[in-house]
């Protein structure tokens, strides 16, 4: 096995080359509205119908003809009365939803009138249409209402249900195969005891199921693999049938780092070493059309590759829309040091307006689930000094 890394591509290249070496699935499912959120539709929806079908009462209130209302105010009452029908000087009570009646065409809101036996006072003018819901006011019929590729929202869904439909088509989510290596490792279901000297516990695993399934994939975790070629290989070959495969650990150019070398023996291996820190083992192949990515056996370094690469690996192949990150701009309470060459990903906290980096080296996960977000060197820059204003993205 090799000892240096034979070249360091920067981010931007490396996640070209990825992205471009991944086909979007395309392939579709049917499922109910109630487990559509954050689902990709593959298909496009023109409404069948009127939304509302009927005219109906904006607003509690008595449904009046609007003319009978001219010059109505608190000083000057317009009296009409009572009735199960509107006609000329009559007047019929509605609650907000409900069908408006024949003859009718206002609603006269319940605090503007006074009701008096079998009488009431009217005391605002209201114009044709005033506080009624005309047929088609929300959805027309044949109006387009989503485009194939819309990411669904709870919002949605219930736009999607006041047409009728109770099943949608959306995009299959992609399989995406995680496979932990290292000798030290521990199966979590030890949890309970301590490991002894040179043992860790099993978390790299757990945080990227979660991420796979935080962002739109299914995960399949395969459980603990030896740092030996032969056995990488086995656990690659068994989950080629994945749309992905995420390998951790064994990724930098160490005598026990096997897994970029059985990539590149299987398929084809698109980089080795990243020009980002914490991250820079980071490996991307392709296996017979299935994107793989070595992660670093370092937590944070880790993390980092799920955020520039597995994210937008799995965005791609569900076809699902990139979204634009929630970006604040914040002051440093204290300097950001970085080096030439390499995006720099530095944890921070908040303080009160301001921000201020955390430190911890790449093997502290901690210094992650501390921070409140991170802030993006640039491989062009050796930092930023303390006071200058800065782009935070938010940890997810």
């Amino acid at each position: 096995m090799g000892r240096i890394f034979k070249e360091r591509t920067a981010v931007n290249e490396a996640l070209r080359l990825f992205l471009e070496n991944i086909s979007p699935l395309r392939h579709a499912e049917e499922v109910p509205l109630e487990a559509c959120e954050g689902r990709v539709l593959a298909e496009t929806i023109v409404s069948g119908r009127n939304v509302p079908h009927y005219r109906r009462a904006a607003m509690d209130g008595y449904a009046v003809k609007a003319l009978d209302t001219t010059g109505a105010s608190p000083v000057n009452p317009v009296l009409l009365q009572l009735s199960d029908s509107v006609m000329e000087g009559t007047s019929l009570w509605v609650h907000t939803g409900a069908v408006l009646p024949e003859g009718a065409d206002a609603v006269v809101v319940v605090e503007d009138t006074v009701t008096t036996g079998n009488m009431v006072e009217i005391r605002a003018q209201v114009h044709p249409g005033r506080n009624v819901g005309q047929v088609g006011e929300d959805i027309k019929k044949e109006d387009l209402i989503f485009e194939d590729g819309h990411l669904l929202r709870p919002c949605d869904a219930a736009v999607l249900a006041s047409l009728g439909l109770e099943r949608i088509k959306v995009f299959r989510k992609p399989v995406v195969a995680v496979i932990p290596t290292g000798d030290e490792l521990i199966s979590r279901g030890k949890a309970g005891e301590v490991p002894p000297p040179g043992m860790v516990l099993e978390t790299n695993g757990l945080m990227t199921i979660l991420y796979v399934e935080k962002w739109g994939g299914i995960s399949r975790y395969t459980g603990i693999v030896p740092d030996r070629p032969e056995s990488i290989k086995e656990a690659i070959e068994t989950n080629l049938d994945a749309d992905m495969i995420l390998i951790s650990g064994g990724t930098s150019v160490g005598k026990r780092d096997h897994a970029p070398e059985v990539v590149e023996s299987l398929g084809k291996l698109l980089v080795h070493g990243v020009g980002v820190s914490p991250g820079k083992p980071v490996a991307l192949g392709v296996i017979d059309e299935t994107p793989v990515v070595c992660l670093p056996g370092y937590p944070v370094a880790g993390l980092v590759a799920l955020y520039f690469f597995v994210r937008h690996g799995i965005r791609k192949l569900g076809s699902i829309p990139e979204m634009p990150e929630l970006v604040l701009k914040k002051r440093l309470a204290a300097k950001i040091s970085s080096k030439t060459g390499y995006v720099t990903f530095t944890r921070v906290v908040f303080e009160g307006d301001m921000i201020r980096p955390l430190t911890g080296k790449a093997g502290v996960l901690s210094s992650v689930a501390k921070a409140d977000g991170y802030v993006l060197v640039p491989e062009n820059l050796e930092g930023y000094e303390a006071g200058q204003e800065v782009d935070v993205f938010l940890i997810e």
